[in-house]
């Protein structure tokens, strides 16, 4: 039966002494090298008695034995599941329990809150430093340098990733093994990816982006990437000579714009960068090319179904839009209300449909439902339209959803945060806009009847609460919120009313 995703993008590579990895160091990691870093990785799985099918949860910082732990779960079976660094324990508890995780990989500076969560569970914990250390390497380098594939089958879970409504729990999506390697193929090709790209990369990888897009489409090309720990213009910019191609958000084409070093001399060699995880604003785009030459490609995707659309790599590229659908994915615009087919120029809500979409919530049948049509198309909670020479423009997003410097925060997470602080009535969470993140979190508070919220204890409060990219970065306090006839807060009100206060 044989393991398409291990054997489709891990094991092609397997005896290559080409380079995979750069690293910030200067070192170099060949394919080889690091597949038997993975297989090390697998066989200590297997002697913790792991089984196909388990659930690996994984915090851990940006390094290559973390990605080895990615190559690992995929050789053995195992349903990888990457949580962000920056997640407390008390946000972890939830994933941990929901999905299950047999085991919990961390930093060792969490292993004791950890073990306190993983205990009662019967979860085990091993650890995994950025610098490589921990029990689990230690473990790795005892073992062999080969483990036999365990098979799988493209319908077989790979991954799990949360994702979050406004309301509501957390939703585990279930990836399968079909889903990455059909849209990490379909990449290479629409890009023109070869093993002569080198990829910089310094995007994190518990993250679709960094993970399931960058590393997927290198190891299915064969190329290489520049593996810097997170971003750091120096770096970036000292090493962008040896790159080939680059994917980003938003945030760091702001950044090297920010930089003098940054110029078309620098970039004369690239082919191709790459934005996403959140909307460019259309004069980063005319000043990137002014800059430099190039037009950044920007492409539309998210947790449930990796990519969808993306710009042309022939062809116009266009601000302010998102592209065609991919080979493969079918993408139409609906009435919300109804489910029916929208004219092209109307605004609706997306949905899509192919291989690359999920297989559903992890124990949420009804959200998956709700969600997942039984013709297969998903409703994606955005809102776009197609305009007349078919290109998909993301006009806004159903559930106020907002997007920051890539990451996806959701305002309900934290106005209950918010609502419990002392001498608060209520409150309401907006996005807007901010020059470098593309968007940034406002919180709005209402002082309970004779109350004076302290702003400095509350910021505290959510600072304990929730990880630091989702803290607000202003706290404004209203008499009262602005609501309709029927009584529901009228947050593009809010979203209107505080639009300019990052501008310039």
């Amino acid at each position: 039966m044989a393991n398409p995703l291990y054997d489709g993008l891990f094991g092609v590579h397997a005896g290559q002494s080409t380079p995979f990895l750069h690293l910030a160091t200067g070192a170099v990691i060949s394919h080889a090298e690091f597949l038997a870093i993975g297989a090390r990785i697998a066989n200590v799985t297997a002697r913790l008695g792991l089984k196909p099918g388990d659930r690996v949860a994984v915090q851990v910082d940006k390094s290559p034995e973390a990605l080895a732990l990615y190559a690992a779960c995929a050789q053995a079976g195992l349903v990888f599941l990457p949580l962000n660094t920056a997640y407390t324990a008390d946000e972890l508890r939830y994933f941990i329990e929901n999905s299950g995780a047999a085991l919990i990989v961390c930093d060792a500076g969490s292993e004791d809150s950890l073990r306190q969560i993983a205990g009662p569970l019967g979860a085990q914990v091993e650890t995994l430093n950025a610098d490589g250390s921990g029990s689990l390497m230690a473990q790795a380098r005892k073992a062999e340098a080969e483990f036999a594939t365990v098979d799988r089958s493209g319908e077989d879970l790979a991954a799990f990733l949360y994702t979050s409504g406004t309301t509501g729990r957390s939703k585990g999506a279930m990836l399968t093994q079909t889903n990455l390697l059909s849209n990490a193929r379909t990449l290479v090709e629409e890009w023109r990816f070869t093993a002569d790209d080198v990829l910089l990369h310094a995007l994190p990888i518990f993250h679709t982006h960094g993970l399931f897009v960058a590393t997927n489409v290198i190891l299915a090309s064969g190329g290489s990437m520049i593996f810097l720990p997170k971003l750091d213009l120096d770096q970036m910019i000292a090493r962008m000579p040896e790159a080939t191609t680059m994917m980003g958000v938003p945030t760091f084409y702001t950044r090297l714009l920010g930089d003098d070093r940054f110029t078309r001399e620098l970039t004369s060699h690239m082919r191709l960068f790459i934005s996403g995880s959140a909307p460019l604003l259309a004069e980063t785009h005319v000043q990137f090319e002014d800059r430099t030459g190039h037009r950044i490609l920007e492409r539309y995707g998210m947790t449930e179904t990796n990519m969808n659309t993306s710009n042309p790599y022939d062809g116009e590229r266009r601000a302010g839009t998102v592209g065609f659908p991919l080979p493969g994915v079918a993408l139409k615009i609906t009435d919300p209300v109804t489910g029916d087919t929208l004219p092209d120029g109307e605004v609706g809500q997306i949905e899509v449909r192919g291989p690359n979409v999920f297989k559903g919530y992890w124990q949420m049948p009804e959200k998956t439902a709700a969600e997942l049509r039984a013709d297969g198309f998903f409703i994606t909670g955005d809102l776009g339209r197609i305009d007349a020479d078919g290109y998909v423009h993301i006009v806004g997003r159903n559930k106020d959803l907002i997007i920051s410097g890539g990451y996806n925060i959701y305002p309900k997470e934290i106005e209950l945060v918010l609502d419990e602080q002392p001498g608060v009535l209520e409150s309401a969470v907006i996005g807007v806009p901010h020059p470098d993140f593309g968007e940034t979190v406002v919180g709005v508070i209402v002082p309970a009847p004779g109350a004076t919220p302290d702003t400095d204890a509350i910021m505290q409060a959510v600072q304990q609460s929730l990880a630091r990219f989702k803290h607000p970065r202003a706290l404004i306090s209203l008499a009262e919120l602005p609501r309709n006839t029927m009584g529901k807060v009228q947050k593009n009100v809010l979203r209107a009313d505080y639009k300019d206060m990052f501008a310039g």
